[in-house]
């Protein structure tokens, strides 16, 4: 004979061994059908199934459930072993912020199973990402473009506005102690009483509001400074400030330890125009704009004359420091010979003289016997930029090269 194996049944029961225990739903109220919110559970139970039978190993299964489970996740691996669950889309970058803000914000680069990739690199489930930091790196606002995560975009802003608020209560310490030494006020003199009565005045609550809200431009120094010698006593409005004299000569001509000293490197407090595009010798002036910190003009820039006759009481003494170990942007004008090959040559006169390029343009109408481009290029100093411009005079494609100044 040959064995015969019944297995009996109720339905239920017959529902539950082929379909799983989501099946039981079907039968247990005597209706076959399912709510929408049931027949997908089903089906994703019953596809639990279909991945036991279908995977090697217990592992094979994890991994398998893990993408099934969390199908908008990336599982991805510390260098230790140790499994980050992130977004699907995160970065490199929002892996740093998920172990910790602080290695985040100390994030310069990192290595994606031992291959060094860019910060903005999508993580794919498996990766081994490692961490590069360093304690002079400082979040970029760049790379609030490209993470993906609520924590990582969060500590990116926190750790930018704690950086620009303590640039700013810098500057504005310096604006306000240079608006009192025109007033001839002994900063000596500012005790605490002094003080608490500015404070009343203002509205703030404290002295280091009073700095940042002179660089926000919510006040002038000069009121501020103004306001200040009434409070010590002295005689007030005997002499015009002179910010509101319109003359440049009062502003850029102050003696150095006067004057704001300005290197490019005070960060988001300050900013350099791309009116007049001010580089190291030039003569410049410091207009603070509402909002926008202390915004630096040439000493011949239109643009800040323009702005002169409208808030003449918002500029301060700018001055250079004697140490600018920076490069900052400037825009020419090159007039060429027509010819293949010409921008190239042109390009490489510029390189020779040690300056990138960082934008390039040309004239739409076409000539036949000429061609101007217009460039922003990055120098050191007057000096480097007379070495570029050199350079260009003496390449024979050029007839003439000039700085572009504001219109």
């Amino acid at each position: 004979g040959v064995p015969v194996e019944f297995q009996i049944r109720t339905a239920d029961m017959h529902a539950v061994a082929e379909s799983g225990v989501a099946a039981h739903w079907v039968y247990k109220d005597g209706s076959p059908e399912l709510s929408e919110v049931q027949n997908r559970a089903h089906q994703w139970l019953q596809s639990l199934v279909d991945i036991q039978d279908n995977s090697g190993d217990s592992q094979e299964f994890l991994e398998h459930v893990k993408i099934d489970l969390f199908p908008d996740a990336v599982y991805v691996f510390t260098p230790k072993g140790q499994i980050r669950a992130l977004p699907r889309g995160a970065t490199a970058l929002d892996f740093a912020y998920s172990i910790h803000s602080d290695l985040g914000n100390a994030c310069v680069a990192v290595k994606i199973n031992n291959l060094q990739l860019p910060l903005r690199t999508e993580l794919k489930n498996g990766d081994i990402v490692e961490v590069i930091n360093s304690t002079s790196s400082q979040p970029n606002p760049g790379w609030l473009e490209f993470v993906r995560t609520g924590k990582a975009r969060a500590a990116i802003r926190h750790s930018l506005k704690t950086k620009h608020y303590a640039e700013a209560l810098q500057l504005g310490e310096r604006l306000l102690a240079s608006a009192l030494r025109q007033q001839g006020v002994d900063a000596g003199l500012l005790v605490p009483e002094l003080w608490e009565k500015l404070l009343h005045w203002t509205g703030d609550k404290t002295r280091e509001e009073v700095c940042v809200n002179i660089v926000l431009g919510r006040r002038t120094a000069q009121e501020l400074a103004t306001r200040l010698k009434i409070l010590i006593g002295e005689e007030a409005g005997s002499e015009q400030m002179r910010l509101g004299t319109g003359d440049w000569s009062t502003l850029h001509n102050e003696p150095l330890g006067q004057a704001i000293v300005v290197d490019g490197r005070e960060g988001m407090s300050v900013s350099f125009q791309s009116c007049c595009h001010p580089i190291p010798g030039d003569d410049i002036i410091g207009y603070l704009g509402k909002g926008e910190g202390l915004q630096i003009h040439t000493q011949d820039c239109k643009v800040a004359f323009r702005m002169l006759s409208k808030d003449s009481d918002k500029w301060a003494g700018v001055q250079w420091s004697k140490d600018t170990n920076r490069e900052f942007d400037v825009a020419i004008t090159v007039d060429t010979k027509q010819g293949k090959g010409v921008l190239a040559r042109v390009a490489s006169s510029i390189t020779s003289a040690d300056s990138n390029i960082l934008n390039v343009s040309m004239d739409d109408k076409y000539k036949e016997d000429s061609v101007t481009m217009r460039f922003t290029i990055q120098v050191s100093n007057r000096l480097h930029l007379s070495r570029v411009l050199r350079g260009l005079r003496t390449n024979s494609d050029v007839f003439r090269v000039i700085r572009n100044r504001s219109a």
